[in-house]
């Protein structure tokens, strides 16, 4: 039985070796590890006030993100619009300058076709005068190979003119 119960000497000892283990530790360890635990407990309060902030700062910027490609996305539909009105306001003025450009050259066509038509007309009235004046050249010269022949067309001549 004297296993199971201990000795007054044995307990005695066992609590000053106890105490002054306790003493040592809780001048020298405690501290230490008390102000390590302080200091995890900071880091870890530190990293959790940085974690909250950076996802403050993530969701302000994907909002910031959104703002800019709306606008982007607006300035984009806009700068489409202009680009369109341009290309048909370039297109409206390619086609009258176009219509006013066949107009004019359909007027200077109809008036070099006047001016073709009204020389041609001048050449043959000059080609039938030539013909005529040769023709009655030619009438007249055989009308007048004889003496009498240019007798009597004097003598009719001179009855005209003098009727007139």
């Amino acid at each position: 039985m004297e296993l199971v119960k201990p000795a007054f000497g044995l307990i005695f000892w066992m609590i000053v070796s106890f105490s002054i283990i306790l003493f040592i530790l809780k001048k020298f360890a405690w501290p230490v590890i008390l102000k390590a635990l302080d200091e995890r407990e900071t880091s870890i309060t530190e990293a959790l006030n940085s974690a909250q902030r950076a996802k403050e700062e993530m969701a302000n910027l994907k909002s910031d993100n959104e703002k800019l490609l709306l606008e982007a996305r607006n300035q984009r539909d806009i700068i489409l619009k202009e680009a369109r009105e341009a290309k048909d306001a370039i297109i409206n003025d390619a086609k009258s300058k176009a219509t006013e450009e066949a107009d004019r050259l359909r007027r200077i066509a109809r008036e070099d076709i006047q001016n073709e038509k009204m020389a041609a007309i001048t050449e043959l009235k000059n080609q039938v005068a030539t013909l005529s004046i040769q023709i009655a050249e030619k009438v007249i010269r055989q009308q007048l190979a004889s003496d009498d022949k240019q007798k009597a067309l004097v003598a009719d001549l001179l009855k005209d003119f003098k009727m007139n």
